[in-house]
C-alpha cells in the first residue's frame, strides 16, 4: 500500500464545507474586530480553517496527477485570514472570506497557479496570475505577441469560452510602449492580469464531490496556466 504524505494522513478526507462556516464568515463580515474574533476563534478554526485544509489535502492527489508541478499543501496553500492594512482605508482586520493558491513549487507568488475561495457572497474557482510584476508582465506579452498561435488556440477554444467567456482584469488604454500601435495581438496586450474563473453556487460546497469540479475547472485552465509559467520561464 502505498504510503501516503503526512500532510494528507493529518486531514480526513473532504467530506463538503460546513454551512456553519458560512455562517461564521457572515457574523464575522458584522462584527469584524479583534475583541469578536477572539472570542469566537474556536469556530473560525472548527468550522473554516480545518474544513478549508481538509478541502486542499483532498486536492493533492488529483492535482499531482493531473499538475504534478504545481504545489498543493494544506499548510502553506492556504491564505491568513488576517488582512494587511498597512496601505489600505479599509482598517478592518479579518478577511471575510477563505481562500487558497496553488503555484509552482518552489515560485510562491512568481509564477502563474490556481485559486479558490468560498464567501457568504458565492464561490470563485480559477487561475491565471494576478498583477504580475513589471519584468513579469513584460515576459507574458512578449510571449503573447511571439507565440501569437498558440496563446489564440487557448483562450479562443470552445470548451474555455463556454466555461470561463474570456481573460478577465484590468486593461491599459493603449497598446504597451513595447509594441507597434497597430500590433495584431494589441487587445491581449493590454491586460495588467491574466487570469479567469468560474463563479459557483454556495451550495456547491456543501458536498464531497465538490472536489471532483474543481479539479474539472483546474484542467480546463491548465493550458493557460502553463503558457503563462513558460512565458515567465517557471516550468
Amino acid at each position: 500500500m502505498k504510503q501516503l504524505p503526512l500532510d494528507i494522513e493529518l486531514f480526513p478526507p473532504f467530506t463538503g464545507f460546513p454551512e456553519e462556516g458560512i455562517q461564521f464568515l457572515k457574523r464575522l463580515m458584522k462584527n469584524n474586530n479583534r475583541i469578536w474574533f477572539a472570542k469566537h476563534k474556536s469556530e473560525y478554526e472548527d468550522f473554516v480553517k480545518f474544513p478549508m485544509q481538509c478541502l486542499i489535502a483532498s486536492l493533492k492527489v488529483p492535482m499531482s496527477k493531473l499538475v504534478p508541478e504545481i504545489d498543493v499543501n494544506p499548510k502553506r496553500s492556504m491564505f491568513r485570514i488576517f488582512r494587511d492594512t498597512r496601505f489600505s482605508k479599509d482598517k478592518t482586520p479579518y478577511k471575510t472570506h477563505v481562500a487558497a493558491v496553488f503555484h509552482l513549487k518552489g515560485h510562491w507568488q512568481q509564477s502563474a497557479g490556481f485559486y479558490i475561495e468560498i464567501s457568504p457572497e458565492g464561490i470563485y474557482v480559477g487561475g491565471g496570475i494576478y498583477l504580475p510584476d513589471k519584468e513579469q508582465l513584460k515576459k507574458i506579452r512578449v510571449a503573447i505577441a511571439e507565440q501569437a498561435k498558440n496563446f489564440l488556440t487557448i483562450i479562443e477554444d470552445s470548451k474555455f469560452i463556454k466555461r470561463f467567456g474570456m481573460i478577465q482584469g484590468e486593461k491599459l488604454q493603449r497598446i504597451p510602449l513595447d509594441f507597434p500601435r497597430d500590433h495584431f495581438m494589441g487587445e491581449w496586450l493590454k491586460y495588467k492580469s491574466y487570469y479567469t474563473g468560474v463563479e459557483l453556487k454556495e451550495k456547491e460546497c456543501y458536498s464531497p464531490e465538490f472536489v471532483d469540479k474543481i479539479v474539472t475547472i483546474y484542467k480546463e485552465l491548465l493550458p493557460l496556466i502553463r503558457f503563462l509559467n513558460q512565458a515567465l520561464g517557471k516550468h
